[in-house]
C-alpha cells in the first residue's frame, strides 16, 4: 500500500514539472517569435533625411515639420523622417549638389539662390500683384508642375511654395527714389535687378547672414517676406517698412531620384498627395505668421510701415514695368516657352485671388 502511494506521489510530482517546464519552453519559443517579429517590422521602416539651410522656427521649417508629421502619419509609421535645420546637413549654396550625391534624401531651398538656373521661375517671381502667400504658392506650385524645370529633371520634386511679397525692410526710412538710392540693401540673388532698376546697391547673401550684416553695418535694410522681422529678430534693427510690394521668393523640395524609386508604391502614392496640399498649408500659415509679426514689430520693437505716395508708386511701378518682360525675351531666347509662362501666371493668379 505504502510503495503503491509513493508510486503515485512521484507521477504527481512529475506531471506538474513536464507541465511547469512545457509552459516554459513555450513562453521562451513565443518570445523569440515576438522578437523575430518586432524586428522584422523595425527592418521595413523607412528613414529619410530632410536638410534645410535657416533654423527650426522659420516657415518652410514649420512646413517640413508637418510634412514629415503627415507623412509619417500616413504611413502608420512606415516612414520616419530626420529633419536638419539651419545647414546643420546642407547649406543653401550646396543643397541640390548635397541631395543629388544622397548627402541628404531631400533638401529644401530657394530657387531665387540661383541666379539663371530657372529662368521661368525668375518672370514669376518678379512682381505680379501677387496679395499673398497663399495665392503665391498655389501659383507656383501650379507652374512648376506644367512646366518642370530643366535643372531639376534628375529630381523627384516633394513641393514648392512661395512666400508673400517682399517689402523694404531699412534702419532708415524709404518713402521715394531719392531715399533708396545707393542703400544696400540684401536680397536673394536672382531678384538683384529689380532693386538695381530702382537704384539701390543690392547685396546678395542668404537670410540667415542678415542679423548680423545689419548689425555690423554691412547693409542698411533687407528686403524679403515680412515674416522675418520676428523669426529672425530683425525689428531689433530695422524700425521701418516700405509699403510697396515687390518679388517673391520661390521654395521647392526635392527628392534623391534613386532614393524615390526605391520607395514603396504607398509612400510615393502619399508623398504625391501632400505635394499640392503642403503648398496651399504653407501659404496660409505664412500669411497669419506675417500678420503675428508685424504686430509683434510694432508693439515691441517700435516698427513704422512707411507710407508711399500714390504719385511715387507710379514712378516705381513704371521703372519696373518692362522687367519681367525682360526676362520673358530672355527665356525665350533660350528655347523656353516664356510667353506661355507669364500669360498662365496672370491665369493662375486671378483664379486663386477670386
Amino acid at each position: 500500500m505504502k510503495g503503491r502511494k509513493k508510486k503515485q506521489k512521484r507521477a504527481y510530482v512529475w506531471f506538474f514539472v513536464s507541465t511547469a517546464l512545457l509552459i516554459f519552453l513555450v513562453a521562451c519559443g513565443g518570445g523569440e517569435e515576438k522578437s523575430e517579429t518586432a524586428g522584422a517590422e523595425n527592418e521595413k521602416t523607412i528613414k529619410l533625411s530632410y536638410a534645410f539651410f535657416a533654423p527650426s522656427g522659420t516657415f518652410p521649417a514649420v512646413q517640413m515639420e508637418k510634412w514629415k508629421e503627415e507623412l509619417e502619419k500616413r504611413t502608420d509609421g512606415q516612414v520616419e523622417i530626420d529633419l536638419f535645420f539651419g545647414g546643420s546637413l546642407l547649406e543653401a549654396n550646396n543643397m541640390f549638389e548635397g541631395v543629388a550625391q544622397g548627402t541628404a534624401d531631400i533638401g529644401l531651398t530657394s530657387t531665387s539662390y540661383e541666379p539663371g538656373r530657372f529662368p521661368l521661375i525668375e518672370i514669376s517671381n518678379l512682381p505680379s500683384d501677387y496679395p499673398n502667400s497663399e495665392v503665391a504658392s498655389q501659383v507656383v506650385h501650379d507652374l512648376i508642375e506644367k512646366y518642370p524645370p530643366e535643372a531639376l529633371k534628375d529630381f523627384k520634386i516633394i513641393t514648392s511654395f512661395a512666400t508673400e511679397p517682399a517689402y523694404i525692410q531699412s534702419i532708415d526710412p524709404i518713402s521715394n527714389l531719392e531715399e533708396l538710392s545707393g542703400k544696400q540693401l540684401r536680397i536673394s540673388g536672382g531678384l538683384t535687378p529689380v532693386m538695381e532698376k530702382l537704384g539701390a546697391a543690392p547685396v546678395g547673401m542668404s537670410q540667415s547672414e542678415v542679423p548680423e550684416a545689419l548689425q555690423t553695418g554691412v547693409i542698411e535694410g533687407n528686403v524679403s517676406s515680412r515674416e522675418v522681422l520676428k523669426d529672425f529678430k530683425l525689428a531689433e534693427t530695422v524700425k521701418h517698412v516700405t509699403d510697396y510690394p515687390l518679388t517673391v521668393t520661390s521654395f521647392v523640395a526635392v527628392m534623391n531620384k534613386d532614393k524615390w524609386e526605391s520607395l514603396p508604391e504607398n509612400v510615393q502614392k502619399v508623398i504625391d498627395e501632400l505635394n499640392a496640399e503642403m503648398s496651399v498649408f504653407t501659404g496660409k500659415y505664412l500669411d497669419e505668421h506675417v500678420a503675428e509679426a508685424m504686430e509683434w514689430s510694432k508693439e515691441e520693437e517700435s516698427l513704422k510701415v512707411v507710407d508711399v505716395t500714390e504719385a511715387e508708386r507710379d514712378k516705381w511701378n513704371e521703372i519696373l514695368s518692362g522687367i519681367q518682360e525682360e526676362a520673358v525675351e530672355k527665356a525665350e531666347e533660350q528655347g523656353l516657352p516664356g510667353e506661355e509662362y507669364r500669360d498662365h501666371l496672370y491665369e493662375l493668379i486671378k483664379k486663386y485671388s477670386e
